[in-house]
């Protein structure tokens, strides 16, 4: 078995076996293979593509190559859930812990800031005090004793995904199905939950350009979740204009908290609650995350998380110095909002990262201050810019 003759299979439409793909993979993260022939074996699957035996053979090699979290300490169905990420997309901080207050344990691994989209670690740790890096012995007893955490995944979960991520940054080989879907689905099973929620955006603000893609990537998902032995469902979720009225790390804490109080906008707590009520499907769990919205449980869930890992809101989340309106020229409705546009905007702002190194700025962001299909005059503020300066 050699990498060459591997290449070669794949660049004319064959098809690898498991143990060809496990050779491949760990022989790639031993560095037993060079760069430029896994870059030339990416680039053929990117063109050719991978069976759906071979995609499953690729997750599973992946989550092979580090460590899995054991989560058999924490009783009952565990269930996860993740996005595929959007401009102003908080579920994370409603919909689990809608889902926790209704009895559903949930271990929850995010990530941070990418491109356009905010990270669920950046907006957490707008939280005075709050930690995000727990060891696993105390990530699972907060599960364990509080019913919900969101923390940062473990550098040594899934090593071969971060240097095939990076290979494919710099090779044009991001936009591959397999290859996205296997990059997901192996940090998720390797995360140690029986079950997994799906949200798969698609639009403007989203990496899935439209539904269609956004539904073969989902049902790739689903089946590469099934395929490693974990319940998965996924939901598939338009970004073309930002989930709710905030984008910002800071903000977006605040418009959590103002939705699991039962005055968030209406699209964000509808997505929210049908993310809450699959979890408590999976976990098999009966009662109504819509009544932990109504009695305030899902908002006394999430603070019980923040306190738990260090958060005081007490102390206040950070705001902005310079908070300037963004008036209408004209008279008239608001048709859209570009997603895009305004995620772009929050990373010139400082929401998010340019560069990996880059330090976010937990008081900036937008407050959209007119929604689609509001009317407004001329004058009338649109949005709202939070930022450190008038110079932007």
């Amino acid at each position: 078995m050699n990498a060459l003759e591997l290449i070669g299979r794949k660049r004319d439409g064959g098809e690898h076996s498991h143990e060809e793909i496990e050779f491949l993979i760990s022989g790639y993260l031993a560095k037993d293979i060079p760069d430029y022939q896994m870059a030339a074996w990416l680039m053929a699957v990117c063109i050719r593509g991978m069976t759906r035996a071979e995609t499953l053979a690729l997750t599973q090699a992946m989550v092979r190559s580090g460590e899995v979290l054991d989560l058999s300490g924490i009783p009952g169905t565990k269930v996860d859930k993740h996005s595929t990420g959007g401009v102003g997309d908080k579920v994370t901080l409603i919909g689990p812990p809608l889902a926790a207050a209704s009895g559903v344990k949930v271990p929850k691994l995010s990530g941070r800031a990418l491109a356009h989209t905010g990270g669920t670690l950046d907006k957490l740790e707008s939280v005075p005090g709050l930690t995000v890096d727990l060891d696993p012995g105390r990530f699972i007893r907060q599960v364990r004793e509080v019913g919900i955490a969101v923390a940062a995944q473990s550098p040594h979960m899934v090593p071969a995904d971060k240097v095939l991520y990076a290979l494919r940054d710099v090779t044009a080989t991001v936009p591959s199905l397999p290859l996205i879907a296997s990059s997901v689905m192996s940090k998720k099973i390797a995360a140690g939950a029986d079950a997994i929620v799906l949200d798969v955006k698609f639009g403007r603000g989203a990496f899935m350009p439209d539904v269609a893609a956004a539904e073969e990537l989902a049902t790739e998902m689903v089946l590469l979740g099934e395929g490693a032995g974990r319940r998965t469902v996924a939901l598939v979720t338009a970004m073309d204009n930002p989930l709710g009225r905030s984008v910002g790390n800071a903000l977006e804490v605040q418009e959590a908290l103002d939705a699991l109080a039962g005055k968030g906008d209406e699209e964000l707590v509808q997505v929210s609650l049908v993310v809450a009520r699959e979890m408590c499907w999976l976990a098999e769990v009966g009662a109504d995350p819509d009544d932990a919205l109504r009695t305030g449980a899902g908002r006394k869930k999430f603070l019980e998380m923040l306190a738990a890992q260090g958060g005081n809101l007490e102390r206040g989340l950070p705001t902005a110095p310079v908070q300037l309106a963004v008036p209408s020229t004209l008279d008239g409705y608001v048709e859209s909002i570009d997603a895009l546009e305004v995620g772009l905007a929050g990373l010139e702002l400082g929401v998010g990262r340019k560069k990996k190194e880059d330090a976010v700025d937990h008081a900036a962001g937008i407050v959209i201050e007119a929604s689609v299909g509001a009317r407004v005059k001329k004058g009338e503020p649109l949005a709202v810019v939070h930022a450190r300066t008038e110079e932007l």
